[in-house]
């Protein structure tokens, strides 16, 4: 699985927020978009994989914030079960600019996907079912 689809089961299932929400802006004469990974009511939340190509993720989740308004969030998906280099950088970099950091195992939320529909169902029929 990739980046969007962790982002998607993270996003839907635990952040309750939407996922790719678009915000434009304007830069001179131009018009932009950025495409925010997952937003909640107060969070604006890039999600990144453990690798050398999420070190942007910080800019990112700064920018959605200044444009949004709203807190900025990071969240890794850690893909090898360790601590490496890129999540060390990344969470030093959002504790040094105040930006919440978060890490879920990919595992975790692939099963957290898996079952999902038993906290819906549980939730449908009440405690007292």
């Amino acid at each position: 699985m990739g980046e969007l689809g962790y982002a998607a089961i993270f996003c839907l299932l635990i952040a309750n927020g939407q996922t790719e929400a678009e915000h434009g802006f304007s830069a001179g004469y131009d018009l932009h978009k950025i495409r925010i990974d997952c937003e909640t009511e107060d969070s604006v939340i890039e999600v990144g994989l453990d690798k050398r190509s999420s070190l942007d993720s910080i800019q990112q989740a700064l920018f959605a914030a200044y444009l949004t308004g709203k807190k900025p969030v990071v969240m890794i998906v850690d893909t090898d079960g360790r601590t490496g280099a890129y999540e060390t950088r990344i969470e030093a970099a959002a504790k040094m600019a105040g930006v919440e950091f978060l890490s879920y195992h990919a595992q975790f939320l692939v099963r957290w996907q898996m079952t999902s529909w038993l906290r819906s169902y549980l939730h449908s029929k009440g405690p007292d079912s």
